[in-house]
């Protein structure tokens, strides 16, 4: 099992060991609690951008700031609660990106979504076209994440997608747990009103089909053929990793809906060793923890 530094029961006391020691001048201690929680950060970056290079920015740059800072931590707060804080703080203040600044609304997603043509596939086509078919879900889901504005997307992915409980994404965006229920159940309420009413993956009844896009997508240059964004070496889906709990908020949001967004790829692999590497060789780091 992945450990997860987003869940109620996370144990921080390796990650206290850990920040001693790298402190005293261990550079595998301090390669460690950059892994302990460079995938977590990755993906929820993932979520928050949908380009996978731009999401690796983020995640080396939001690691940087972790072990530069490493020395002004306190232990006021947990480490975890302290790190996640400057991390998405990073997230809802970096730049946007192209995507975000042409991803604007859930209607005017939809209008692009009908733009690109319906190509009905063959049996045997949809068995040829099988991963860049759930290339096109993947991305598409990805956009409609994108239609939230920043704050209420980074408590969907948070609340939502990762399972994180109101008390720790509150204290982690600084936020009350009011406030963080309050921009959950908003969120969640839009995307389910967009998916119900126009995606055929939550209401069947729904003309549009990944199937049917796919080719459209490919034409639009929104799925990349030779070369694609999400459905790549995974090991694990995001429901694999992530703490279980019950729904409460809301009658509307069927089983379907709540999980549609979990069964996405938790990536682990393409970014692994070269995120490790950037930060361990970034000037500053090995200025300060006197990497050789």
């Amino acid at each position: 099992m992945i450990n997860n530094p987003l869940s109620t029961t996370y144990d921080g006391s390796a990650d206290q060991r850990l920040i001693e020691a790298a402190l005293g001048g261990s550079g595998q201690a301090l390669e460690q609690l950059v892994r302990r929680h460079q995938h977590f950060i990755y993906n929820v970056a993932l979520k928050m951008m949908l380009n996978p290079a731009d999401a690796e920015d983020l995640t080396q740059e939001a690691l940087i700031k972790m072990v530069t800072k490493l020395s002004q931590f306190q232990g006021r707060s947990n480490f975890r609660t302290w790190l996640y804080r400057i991390t998405f703080n990073h997230f809802l203040n970096t730049k946007k990106n192209s995507m975000e600044t042409a991803i604007t609304s859930f209607e005017e997603y939809g209008h692009e979504l009908d733009r690109v043509t319906d190509q009905t596939m063959t049996k045997e086509e949809e068995i040829a076209f099988k991963e860049l078919i759930t290339e096109a879900r993947l991305s598409c889901m990805s956009g409609m994440l994108l239609c939230l504005n920043r704050e209420q997307r980074l408590v969907y992915i948070l609340g939502e997608i990762f399972n994180v409980d109101h008390k720790t994404g509150s204290e982690m965006l600084e936020i009350t747990k009011a406030n963080f229920r309050k921009r959950l159940e908003r969120a969640r309420r839009d995307l389910y009103q967009f998916m119900q009413n126009k995606c055929g993956l939550l209401n069947q009844a729904n003309p549009c089909r990944c199937a049917r896009k796919t080719k459209g997508f490919i034409e639009a240059g929104w799925v990349d053929k030779d070369r694609m964004k999400y459905n790549t070496n995974f090991l694990n889906d995001i429901l694999d990793v992530v703490e279980k709990k019950d729904d409460v908020l809301s009658d509307l949001l069927e089983d379907r809906y709540k999980t549609l967004f979990q069964k996405t790829p938790f990536q682990e692999k393409e970014h692994r060793e070269r995120l490790m590497r950037s930060v361990l060789m970034d000037k500053e780091v090995r200025k300060l923890f006197r990497l050789n």
